[in-house]
């Protein structure tokens, strides 16, 4: 009889009872609500580990106290060219204290606090580089990154926001469709310069040695004593020398320039 009178008690007063369970890297904050006598509030420790009964006036809020990734677009951000772009940056953050944390800023922390002084360093950040930096240069991207890191490192330590910043990072900026296009005809534009330039270089070298050989012919016949006109048939003679060396000329009786490529 007693043991069933014991058990109907823990029955009755587990009736009455909830129950949290945080996860790995979690903390469960406890926020009292009594319905009638006492006085509520923030709980000073939070729960840990394993799994504790509250009472059903209590309102458990957990909290995640492993590094977080908060992920923040930007759309249609100015550089210092005037030209809009946007892109995705990442902060990875900790929270330190998870009961000061809710007492004093809330669920929502994130957006209400540091999501907008983030966004304002991103912004002071970018405008000092130009589109071209921003989307290509790693150098650009770095200076945002330790800029920006280190303005939230400050304000965090100002604001007493009990969190703390592991990394930020900015991804790859995009510009506007219309600027892609632009760069891909001015790419174009540029290479069809190049082309034309070279062909230019290769028609003045032509040029210059065909002059050269041409001087170089007329040296020789001055030096010759040879008038025009024997100088062309004697460079007639020479072209017929060379073919016929091979064997790919037919001499036929009564003619005497060979017929070339007759056999």
């Amino acid at each position: 009889m007693k043991q069933y009178f014991a058990a109907a008690v823990v029955a009755t007063m587990l009736s009455g009872c909830g129950m949290v369970a945080p996860d790995a890297g979690q903390e469960a904050v406890l926020v009292q609500k009594p319905y009638f006598f006492g006085h509520g509030g923030v709980v000073d420790e939070p729960i840990t580990t394993g799994r504790s009964f509250i009472a059903l006036s209590t309102q458990e809020i957990y909290v995640d106290v492993k590094p977080v990734q908060w992920d923040i677009p930007f759309n249609d951000l100015m550089t210092k060219d005037g030209v809009p772009i946007h892109f995705d940056a990442a902060a990875v953050v900790q929270v330190t204290d998870s009961v000061k944390l809710i007492e004093r800023f809330g669920t929502n922390w994130f957006a209400n606090n540091l999501e907008t002084v983030i966004r304002n360093k991103v912004r002071q950040a970018v405008r000092k580089h130009g589109m071209n930096e921003v989307a290509i240069d790693t150098v650009a991207i770095d200076a945002v990154d330790a800029e920006v890191a280190s303005g939230v490192r400050d304000y965090l330590k100002a604001s007493g926001l009990p969190v703390r910043l592991v990394r930020f990072t900015v991804g790859k900026a995009n510009p506007p469709d219309s600027i892609k296009t632009q760069r891909v005809a001015t790419a174009r534009e540029e290479q069809r310069q190049k082309t034309e330039d070279m062909s230019q270089k290769a028609e003045v070298a032509r040029k210059a040695a065909e002059q050269a050989r041409a001087e170089a012919d007329n040296a020789y016949r001055q030096q010759m004593s040879l008038s025009p006109e024997q100088f062309v048939k004697l460079q007639e003679i020479s072209m017929i020398e060379k073919v016929c060396v091979n064997g790919g000329c037919t001499f036929v009786n009564g003619n005497a320039m060979p017929i070339i490529g007759g056999r």
